[in-house]
């Protein structure tokens, strides 16, 4: 798996209707459908969410192979979690050997926990390339504004959370040229065995720790340099307003989800 597989954080700049919703729209909208994720139970409410979930997709211009290639690095949990599934999920026995039964039972809870698990991540991408950093975080401070009342920092961890986000592809892209001018020099850091490729990677981090801490205190003295105090009392260049869009997308992502929830405890 190279880096540059790894595109959590990253924007994809665009003006497609995804693109120009309001970001507090985009953020109930996911957690609206990260909720139904969690009520869908077979298969025909899993059929709904993946089918909302391409059209979407579709409708965002975002590349399919950018989401695709944005799940390599989950393959592991996502093997781990099948193979889990299939061998301790108690049920009508299909294969045993061993200490170990295959169910019929573990293999479709497999299936749908595999299948949840890639649309999960699939719409967080989506609202990461979607959506800028500075929209994320002030989406994310209107949404939990209501909090300030029991003296939450609420602007503060917004502010953290989109820095953690815009820093992870340049942290990325700094690790690669650690990396490679690593290799340069002789380093190997794919063969061996575990302890060999841990003790390998000590020239990468340390490097990498050095720049972090770099990077974080130029952005704490540029902080400090435009006088920055907190939230308390400023102002935004842009102020944040929804529109009939905005609303129908809330509405439409509400309604999935309850009608999600209701399929799953009927089903016909």
């Amino acid at each position: 798996m190279a880096l540059r597989d790894i595109t959590l954080g990253q924007y994809f700049p665009g003006s497609s209707p995804i693109h120009n919703l309001d970001p507090r729209a985009k953020l109930v909208g996911m957690i609206c459908y990260i909720v139904a994720l969690f009520l869908g139970s077979w298969f025909v409410t899993y059929a709904i969410l993946l089918a909302v979930l391409i059209a979407v997709v579709a409708v965002s211009t975002v590349k399919p192979k950018a989401l695709l290639r944005g799940l390599k690095p989950v393959i592991f949990i996502l093997v781990f979690t099948a193979v889990l599934n299939i061998f301790y999920t108690p049920g009508e026995p299909l294969v045993t050997f061993w200490i170990f039964t295959i169910t019929r039972e573990g293999i479709v809870h497999a299936f749908f926990m595999v299948v949840r698990i890639i649309m999960l991540i699939t719409c967080t991408f989506l609202l990461t390339y979607t959506t800028s950093p500075l929209a994320l975080t002030d989406g994310l401070e209107h949404l939990m504004g209501p909090l300030k009342k029991i003296r939450v920092p609420v602007h503060e961890l917004s502010m953290m959370m989109s820095i953690a986000l815009r820093f992870i592809p340049t942290l990325i892209e700094e690790t690669d040229k650690i990396m490679s001018a690593q290799r340069a020099r002789g380093a190997d850091f794919d063969s061996g065995n575990l302890i060999q490729k841990a003790k390998a990677l000590i020239p990468l981090l340390v490097p990498l720790f050095i720049s972090a801490f770099r990077r974080a205190d130029e952005l704490a003295t540029a902080m400090e340099c435009r006088c920055y105090h907190g939230g308390e009392g400023r102002t935004r260049m842009k102020q944040l307003h929804y529109r009939p869009g905005d609303i129908l997308f809330m509405l439409g992502a509400l309604a999935l989800a309850v009608l999600i929830g209701v399929l799953g405890h009927f089903r016909f």
